[in-house]
C-alpha cells in the first residue's frame, strides 16, 4: 500500500462522512435532483440497481432500509457523540486490513469507518456479494472531503503491508483467518446469532415488531433473530399473527426455493414443526443457527434458566431481544455481549454497538 499521510482532521473526516449522511437523506427523500449534488441521483440509482442484480437478496427494499438506517446514523451530532469519549489526538496512522463479509448491505461500512475516522487507513478487501455500495459510500465521502482518499484502498489481490487486521467471517473462515492472521494485532469475527425470549405476555405489536427481527435481509444477518426461547406450553398463535405481517416475502423466489426446501427436508426427517406457508418453526436445542425461512425454539421453565445459559453462550449471540420487563428479570445487562435490544430493533444499530462486544476504536487507538 504504500507510505500515506493522513492529512485531514478529525473534525473534517466526520463532515465528510456527515455530508454523505445528508446526501442519503435527500435522496431517500426524493429531493436530491433538487439539490447541488443532483449528479449523484444517477449514480446512487445504479448502484442499488447493480447491487441487487449481483445479489438477489439485496432486494431494493432492503437496500433502501439500509440506506435509510445509515443516513440516520451518518449525522454530525452522532458522529460526534460517539467518538468524543475516546482520545484521538495522537493517533500514529496504521494501514488496517479489513476483510469484509457480504451476507447483508453495508455490513463491512462500520470497520471501515471506524478505521478511517480514528486516522488509519484501511486496505479493504470486500465480498463479491457486497463489493458496490461501500465504495459508493466512500466516493460520496471523499467527494465532500478529496483528501480522504489517502485514507484507504480496495484490494483484490493478497493483503500485504498491513499493520492489524479487522476480518468477519464464518466459522469455518474464522480458522482461516486465526491462521493467517494470528502473528497481527487482529479482531477476527466468527458466526454469531440472535434470540428472542418470549414469555407469553408480550403483545401482537411486539410479535409485529419481531417480525422485523426475523426477516430483514431475510434473516442473512447476525443481528437477525434465529431463535426463540418460550415457557414450556408457550400458545404461539399470537406469534404466528405477528409474523403474518410478513407473509408477501414468499413472493420472493430465493426466499420461496428455501422455504419450500426445507419444509421438504422437515417433513422427510419427520420433524414435529409448525408451519403458517412462509415460516417453519421446530423445536432445536442445540442450535441457535436456523435456515432461511425456518426458526428454531426451545423452552424455559424459568428465566433463571435463560441468564445462566445467556451468560454461558455469550460468545455465540449477537443480540438478545425482549420486552424491558422480561430483561430486568433476567438481568445480565452488564455484558458487552450479546446486546440487549427491544423488539424491532436489532436491524437499527448505533455507532457504539460493537459487533460482538469488542470496541474497535479502542482497539485501533491500542495500535498508536
Amino acid at each position: 500500500m504504500g507510505k500515506i499521510s493522513i492529512n485531514s482532521t478529525l473534525n473534517g473526516r466526520i463532515s465528510a462522512f456527515a455530508k454523505a449522511g445528508s446526501l442519503l437523506t435527500s435522496y431517500l427523500n426524493g429531493k436530491l435532483g433538487e439539490s447541488q449534488e443532483a449528479h449523484w441521483e444517477e449514480r446512487i440509482d445504479t448502484a442499488l440497481q447493480t447491487a441487487e442484480a449481483k445479489n438477489p437478496w439485496f432486494t431494493q427494499e432492503n437496500l433502501e432500509y439500509c440506506l435509510q438506517q445509515w443516513s440516520e446514523a451518518l449525522q454530525q451530532e452522532k458522529l460526534k457523540a460517539w467518538l468524543t469519549p475516546y482520545h484521538l489526538q495522537n493517533i500514529s496512522p496504521k494501514t488496517i486490513a479489513i476483510v469484509a463479509a457480504g451476507n447483508i448491505p453495508l455490513v463491512g461500512l462500520h470497520d471501515v469507518m471506524t478505521v478511517i475516522l480514528t486516522g488509519h487507513r484501511a486496505l479493504i478487501k470486500v465480498s463479491g456479494n457486497d463489493d458496490v455500495l461501500l465504495p459508493l459510500i466512500l466516493d460520496i465521502a471523499t467527494h465532500f472531503l478529496p483528501e480522504l482518499a489517502d485514507s484507504y484502498v480496495f484490494t483484490k489481490e493478497k493483503l500485504e503491508d498491513y499493520d492489524a487486521v479487522i476480518a468477519t467471517g464464518s466459522d469455518n473462515t474464522a480458522r482461516y483467518f486465526e491462521y493467517y492472521f494470528g502473528n497481527k494485532p487482529h479482531i477476527i469475527r466468527k458466526n454469531r446469532n440472535s434470540i428472542a425470549v418470549l414469555t407469553g405476555e408480550e403483545s401482537i405489536e411486539d410479535m409485529i415488531a419481531l417480525s422485523e427481527d426475523v426477516f430483514r435481509y431475510f434473516g442473512l444477518g447476525c443481528r437477525s433473530v434465529s431463535h426463540l426461547k418460550v415457557p414450556r406450553g408457550y400458545n404461539f398463535d399470537r406469534f404466528f399473527n405477528g409474523m403474518y405481517s410478513k407473509r408477501d416475502l414468499i413472493n420472493n423466489r430465493k426466499y420461496l426455493n428455501n422455504y419450500d426446501y426445507n419444509k421438504a427436508v422437515y417433513l422427510m426427517s419427520e420433524f414435529d414443526c409448525l408451519d403458517n406457508e412462509f415460516l417453519i418453526i421446530k423445536q432445536e436445542e442445540n442450535s441457535y443457527t436456523s435456515p432461511i425461512a425456518s426458526l428454531g425454539y426451545s423452552y424455559y421453565d424459568d428465566l433463571g434458566e435463560i441468564a445462566s445459559e445467556i451468560s454461558s453462550n455469550q460468545e455465540e449471540l449477537q443480540c438478545v431481544v425482549s420486552s424491558a420487563e422480561t430483561r430486568d428479570k433476567i438481568g445480565l445487562e452488564s455484558l458487552k455481549a450479546p446486546q440487549f435490544v427491544d423488539f424491532g430493533m436489532t436491524q437499527q444499530p448505533q455507532l457504539s454497538d460493537y459487533a460482538d462486544g469488542v470496541d474497535t476504536v479502542d482497539f485501533l487507538i491500542g495500535l498508536s
